[in-house]
């Protein structure tokens, strides 16, 4: 499985034509606790880019985007009684949403973890 990073802190799991999203650690770091979590719908068609969640803390509420178009599969439901997972584990159980992707090119130019820690350490 190959793992991809966003410039908005989003990650993406890519086996086949099937993907995972989240949010990255730092992601969570900045937003700090945690608080509601919106995810979408399966079936919901989504575009590279455009807003597809929605994450509120303590601090602020902010928009994930999606790293590639594609239809979600699975919004990930234990987020609704646990938003607190994308605090402890936001790079495993707290995964957002599954999608299969339409266009798998769309992963050209978004970065490895290697270039992401690069990124992340350069703000």
């Amino acid at each position: 499985m190959a793992r991809y990073f966003t410039e908005e802190h989003e990650w993406i799991d890519v086996e086949g034509e099937s993907a995972t999203v989240g949010i990255t650690d730092y992601a969570q770091e900045q937003l700090g606790d945690i608080v509601f979590v919106e995810v979408p719908e399966a079936g919901t068609v989504v575009e590279k880019g455009g807003e597809v969640a929605v994450v509120e803390s303590v601090k602020a509420a902010s928009d994930v985007y999606s790293p590639v178009s594609g239809e979600v599969t699975e919004g990930n439901s234990a987020l609704e009684d646990e938003p607190a997972l994308v605090n402890s584990s936001p790079e495993e159980e707290g995964w957002f949403y599954r999608l299969t992707m339409s266009d798998s090119s769309e992963l050209e130019g978004l970065m490895n973890e290697a270039a992401y820690k690069d990124y992340v350490d350069s703000l």
